[in-house]
């Protein structure tokens, strides 16, 4: 069967994206050692694109992210949006993580609005922005529920809305359904693609899952076991919505399958090492 997709790295059509990378890298000291967690990463994302970030554990994908978000810089090369150099987090970029990062002593409709507060808002446009948000969400007849009484889609549903009332045109997700079954799981894969093409924002989203990125992206950018380079950009052509039985997605399901399993043996021949010097 022949490639469906480039099998080395390709950046996004000529012109500025809304995120450049540029010879990005990242080492951490480990006692004495060093540990090389992205090696090199150069990628351009466009204004309104959908990205996946997928690969196995070690590959560097929320390290990436995070440097995308400013919480943690890179050891060399630049990263820009808009333009401007990323010198750490700011209100052009929001970030959902897979826990659910919810403040327990909140109602859903104070966690919405918590950010909102922060900024100074009027009370008027608080309660109309959280209004919106609870309806646009399913999160109406919840609003004065506390995070403990509310299921796990149900408070990852209460993170986006958080990080959603802040109107930042770009979301970061780190693996933000993860934890989920997997109708829940996609369930709010359906309420983000349906944001998305609603607010047009550009998404950025960790993945482990090859089915998952499928779903979702325009884009998935395969990285590398240790260090983290990209192996891989591959373009989704397939229409939305995605049918997940349709040959075409199983075809290239096989395929970055194949990609994906080759950092995982490293991965995992990594883990293992240590063990056949006993």
């Amino acid at each position: 069967m022949t490639k469906m997709f480039p099998a080395a790295p390709t950046l996004a059509p000529s012109g500025p994206g809304q995120i450049e990378i540029a010879g990005v890298e990242k080492r951490f000291a480990l006692g004495a050692r060093e540990m090389v967690a992205l090696g090199g990463i150069d990628l351009s994302i466009r204004a309104g694109e959908f990205v996946c970030l997928l690969g196995p554990s070690g590959c560097g994908k929320s390290t990436l992210l995070n440097a995308i978000a400013g919480f943690a810089p890179p050891t060399a090369g630049r990263i820009s949006v808009d333009g401007a150099p990323v010198r750490g987090p700011g209100p052009d970029r929001g970030m959902v993580f897979q826990e659910y990062a919810l403040f327990p002593w909140m109602t859903v409709a104070k966690n919405i609005a918590f950010g909102l507060e922060i900024k100074g808002m009027r009370r008027d446009e608080i309660e109309a922005r959280t209004r919106t948000l609870l309806d646009t969400l399913s999160l109406a007849e919840f609003r004065d529920r506390y995070p403990k009484d509310l299921s796990g889609g149900m408070r990852q549903r209460v993170a986006i809305a958080r990080v959603l009332a802040l109107d930042p045109p770009i979301l970061l997700m780190d693996e933000p359904f993860g934890a989920l079954d997997a109708l829940t799981r996609r369930t709010l894969q359906d309420e983000l693609l349906r944001l998305w093409q609603e607010t047009a924002k550009t998404i950025v989203f960790v993945t482990h899952s090859i089915e998952e990125s499928i779903y979702l992206a325009d884009r998935i950018v395969v990285m590398t076991y240790r260090p983290g380079t990209i192996k891989a950009v591959v373009p989704i052509a397939l229409p939305r919505p995605r049918d997940t039985a349709r040959a075409d997605f199983n075809d290239l399901k096989r395929e970055l399958g194949g990609l994906v399993m080759a950092e995982q043996r490293r991965h995992t021949d990594d883990e293992i090492k240590p063990a056949t010097f006993d």
